[in-house]
């Protein structure tokens, strides 16, 4: 696993602030659970409304979660006058997301001035077993001068 050094000492705080004001997070009930340079841990647990119909999470919730791990990842090494969007993604669903939550996993495989590349994973846990359900591939724009604050919009 590379090692990153992030722009500023207060990346973690600045990255959980920003995922705070994330409402769709909230109305999941994700959760990030880990915060690293380059690297971002999100958990989701399981409700029924978040299911499609074989009880399983719906394939969209998955790709959600998968997208904002992803797209900290790379937040966490950007300088705090900056923000993020992601450009594109490519998420391939390998296994029914059968469990009692998700971890989604984001990590950082090239950084960049203005694109960086993430990789994610996301794992559904059941009876104290994960098993991947999702990789995929990103790609996300560092959008500079562009503070990532509620009233900078």
């Amino acid at each position: 696993m590379a090692i990153f050094e992030p722009a500023e000492a207060d990346f973690a705080v600045r990255t959980r602030a920003s995922f705070g004001r994330q409402q769709a997070m909230h109305l999941l009930g994700a959760v990030m659970t880990r915060v690293e340079a380059g690297r971002v841990e999100i958990e989701l647990p399981h409700k029924p409304e978040l299911t499609q119909q074989h009880g399983f999470f719906h394939g969209g919730i998955v790709a959600t979660i998968a997208d904002s791990a992803g797209g900290y990842a790379a937040f966490t090494l950007f300088r705090p006058d900056a923000s993020i969007l992601t450009v594109e993604f490519k998420i391939n669903l390998v296994a029914p997301a059968d469990g009692e939550r998700l971890i989604a996993i984001g990590q950082v495989k090239k950084p960049g001035r203005t694109l960086t590349v993430c990789e994610f994973e996301v794992l559904a846990e059941k009876a104290g077993k994960r098993k991947p359900c999702a990789y995929g591939l990103q790609t996300l724009m560092c959008l500079r001068d562009r503070p990532d604050i509620a009233e900078a919009g």
